[in-house]
């Protein structure tokens, strides 16, 4: 099989001296790719208007330098590039290398799987299980730059205490004395060993919010300035001040070996003093690299944020949000934070689906009911229906993660729907686990596309239900006040949760009160 792929792929294309590609869209034909944040603009097809530069800007989430199609075209470039669709034509360019495309077989599934093993093949390892077997906890939305010992107790409690299973937990942003400064804030935590002793008793596994930059008036910069490992301004060779969401700092070059070892000998320190499992890895977005800059090994911004993902493959348990071609390799990769509306949940599903298409097969749909924080700084705006129905779109996807607390803000109806999609995560744990390991062998994505799954059935334009693995069909409710939706059946029998099975193909309307999530196994 590999080779007959080896075979397809050298039918390709290459424009090296304009670095160019052109391609016509053909009829019924979609394509998929290249931005993840905006995957629910995809597929694009024939009357598509749309364009990005890749160079020097991730949209916040994974970027990749692919553009795959049902019909088994493909783009790709070693580089960023620039994508342009213009109403029936797609025009590719780079400043940096040649740009390939060809044809793979004839479906989506068979280019990705071509595109895939030839430009970013699976490795074989996938990031720590309990990603895939238990729900996720991040404590950003409950206390955002507030993280403290008292507070992070009672919200490890909380989860105990309302019956929700138990799993990652991870400590946001401003447990740390300063950016750069990575020890925990002795104002904030007086015993934070014991404090990570009881939530592992409790059975979590326990993660720290990281980020590359350094704070400039810390003594961690003044001890540091004088190594090197800090990106530069080409005018003076000195640090260069970045503007990031938290202010001016200076930022870690990952493409130098000594920023590595110095860092891994921080974070190797917090696990051993402190029993931390492992970290959220944030930043690393492209933008923070760009402009006149000066590093050890960067052709462009890009490979500063690419870097920095290759810096978390030592760690099984790391979380990631913006990266560049680490499609393969086994890193969790969450959405873009995502505002509490029915408008960004809806954005879920693709952009779930088109990270599993650039090969970000192991993914978490962002935060139940959303993760920008600005969104629930005024409580009585809470719409306890979009976190209910978040709820059940996180829970048959690979990961789901909570961060404000269903228990604060629910009442006992809705906190117990909550909880339930909690416990069917679990239920399904094995099976999504057994799925992240076949991703790992084969690259496939866990959560697929219909159009994947089923090619040339219909179904390339479906953006609100997914397959689960190759056996489950998931179909959430993703408006207000609905209690049905129609659902696409493929060919086959398809048996509910309480037996009654579909005949496919079909489309249905199909009962969702709002305790319950849409989902069938194909018999």
């Amino acid at each position: 099989m590999l080779t007959i792929i080896l075979m397809l792929l050298s039918s390709v294309n290459l424009f090296s001296a304009a670095y160019r590609v052109d391609v016509t869209i053909n009829p019924n034909e979609y394509w998929w790719g290249a931005v993840i944040d905006d995957g629910f603009l995809m597929p694009f097809t024939d009357q598509s208007q749309y364009a990005h530069n890749l160079l020097g800007d991730n949209k916040w989430n994974q970027i990749q330098p692919l553009l795959i199609s049902s019909q088994g075209r493909y783009i790709w470039c070693d580089n960023p590039f620039e994508v342009k669709f213009n109403t029936g034509t797609i025009a590719a360019t780079s400043q940096f290398s040649e740009i390939r495309s060809g044809t793979a077989g004839s479906t989506l599934k068979e280019v990705f799987q071509a595109v895939s093993s030839r430009y970013f093949p699976p490795s074989g390892r996938i990031p720590a299980h309990p990603f895939f077997t238990r729900p996720q906890y991040n404590s950003w939305i409950e206390l955002t730059y507030n993280q403290n010992e008292q507070d992070l107790m009672n919200y490890a409690k909380g989860i105990v205490e309302n019956g929700f299973p138990t799993g990652v937990l991870m400590i946001d942003d401003t447990w740390q004395s300063d950016y750069g400064t990575w020890e925990f804030n002795p104002l904030k935590f007086q015993t934070p060993k014991e404090m990570i002793r009881q939530m592992k008793a409790m059975g979590f596994q326990v993660m720290l919010w990281v980020c590359p930059f350094v704070s400039a008036d810390s003594p961690v910069f003044r001890e540091l300035r004088e190594k090197r490992v800090f990106v530069r301004n080409a005018s003076d060779d000195k640090p260069a001040m970045i503007d990031w969401w938290n202010g001016f700092s200076a930022v870690l070059d990952f493409t130098n070996p000594e920023t590595n070892a110095y860092f891994h000998r921080i974070l190797g320190g917090l696990m051993t003093d402190y029993g931390v499992d492992g970290f959220k890895l944030d930043g690393g977005d492209t933008p923070f690299y760009s402009g006149n800059l000066l590093s050890c090994n960067a052709k462009h911004s890009n490979a500063h944020t690419q870097a920095w993902a290759e810096f978390g493959l030592k760690y099984p348990f790391n979380e990631y949000r913006a990266c560049w071609k680490m499609g393969g390799q086994a890193l969790v990769q969450r959405l873009h934070d995502k505002y509490h509306t029915w408008e960004d949940l809806r954005t879920l599903i693709p952009n779930v689906m088109v990270q599993g298409l650039m090969g970000y097969a192991y993914v978490c749909p962002d935060m139940i009911g959303g993760g920008m924080w600005t969104s629930f700084l005024d409580m009585s705006k809470i719409d306890q229906e979009l976190i209910v129905r978040s709820a059940q779109c996180h829970a048959l996807m690979p990961m789901m993660q909570f961060s404000v607390s269903p228990w604060r803000i629910l009442n006992p109806e809705n906190l117990a729907i909550c909880k339930a999609m909690a416990d069917l995560h679990v239920r399904f744990g094995d099976y999504i686990l057994k799925s992240a390991e076949h991703a790992s062998k084969t690259g496939e994505p866990i959560a697929r596309h219909m159009e994947y799954a089923f090619p040339h059935q219909g179904y390339g334009q479906i953006n609100d239900q997914f397959m689960l693995g190759d056996e489950i069909l998931v179909a959430p409710v993703l408006t207000k006040g609905a209690r049905s939706r129609q659902v696409v059946f493929p060919a086959g029998k398809w048996q509910d949760e309480k037996g009654k099975v579909f005949q496919g193909p079909s489309r249905r309307e199909v009962d969702a009160p709002l305790e319950r999530l849409p989902w069938f196994k194909r018999m």
